[in-house]
């Protein structure tokens, strides 16, 4: 597979990298996260921009089922409807996800939308029969369950760059763990959407970026898988 990227690199860029963040993202510039905080520690961003990745527990491959694709996608939109924020970007592996999610002014709380949905995905699959891998009796203390990881990984995505590499980042990952040859081969992504609103393009096997990601702010969103 061949990747072209175009009017993405350097000095191409039609805009200016003087420019504040905020003109791009809706994210006040006063809020972003100072890269030498400790890692162990969340970053409490309002109206902050994030790439997540969330992974089952036992890395076991629950999303191969349509049945958990399914209730996983109802749950987020759910969510978002009671919650509101902003999917860019996402992808679904079997056993684990990548988004980048905007969060509305004034709100940081994404570790409560992720227990939330979390909860909810683990209630609604075990109710329909899917299965969960066995837990230690500390995690059944804690009334946890065998369905996902029990947390998640989070950054917060500061710049222009720092976002473009996310948004290829999650597009390409099922080329990247062998799924596919091709972005365009895997269903379960938010790449689809990209190729309907003009960022990529797929010529044989090239795919092309055509416009800079910079720009998505401007273009229709994304929805969850």
């Amino acid at each position: 597979m061949v990747n072209v990227r175009i009017g993405m690199a350097g000095g191409n860029r039609p805009y200016d990298k003087g420019a504040k963040w905020s003109s791009r993202f809706g994210v006040p510039a006063c809020n972003r996260y100072h890269s030498k905080m400790p890692n162990w520690r969340r970053a409490v961003v309002p109206g902050g921009t994030f790439f997540f990745t969330v992974v089952t527990d036992q890395r076991r491959p629950i999303f191969s089922s349509k049945t958990a694709r399914t209730i996983l996608g109802s749950v987020i939109r759910e969510c978002q409807h009671t919650h509101p924020f902003e999917v860019r970007a996402i992808v679904l592996l079997p056993d684990h996800l990548h988004v980048i999610w905007c969060m509305p002014r004034n709100d940081s709380n994404y570790s409560g939308r992720w227990q939330w949905i979390k909860t909810q995905f683990t209630k609604r699959w075990l109710a329909a029969g899917g299965s969960e891998s066995d837990i230690t009796q500390g995690r059944k203390r804690d009334g946890r369950r065998g369905v996902w990881q029990p947390k998640f990984w989070e950054h917060t995505i500061e710049e222009e760059d720092d976002f473009e590499n996310h948004f290829d980042y999650i597009h390409f990952n099922p080329v990247k763990h062998g799924y596919v040859q091709c972005p365009v081969d895997w269903q379960w992504s938010s790449f689809h959407r990209w190729v309907k609103a003009g960022v990529y393009r797929r010529i044989g096997h090239a795919v092309i970026e055509l416009f800079p990601i910079s720009n998505i702010s401007q273009r229709p969103l994304a929805s969850s898988a």
